[in-house]
């Protein structure tokens, strides 16, 4: 691993970590649903993040099969919170 890699990891991770916090203050303090669904679909984006620079970290493909699936959960729940905000119920 390169000397500019080996510093730019834990840069980004720290900076993950604190759009994170930032994040979860808005999931818990959101004014409204949308802006709820938002912050947890953000949470989402960063987790796949965090797990895909571990990923390159550890040079490991399995990373970023948990990456995918990841991104599969999220995309599923972000459409049913969605719908449920939008019609009040998820399966018609």
């Amino acid at each position: 691993m390169s000397t500019l890699l080996s510093f730019a990891i834990p840069f980004a991770l720290g900076c993950y970590a604190l759009a994170s916090v930032l994040v979860l203050f808005r999931l818990v303090r959101g004014p409204r649903a949308q802006d709820r669904v938002f912050a947890l679909d953000l949470l989402y984006f960063h987790a796949i993040l965090v797990v895909m620079v571990i990923g390159m970290s550890h040079q490991s493909d399995h990373y970023f099969e948990i990456a995918l699936a990841i991104t599969l959960f999220g995309f599923v729940s972000t459409l049913a919170m969605a719908k449920f905000i939008l019609r009040g119920e998820v399966i018609e």
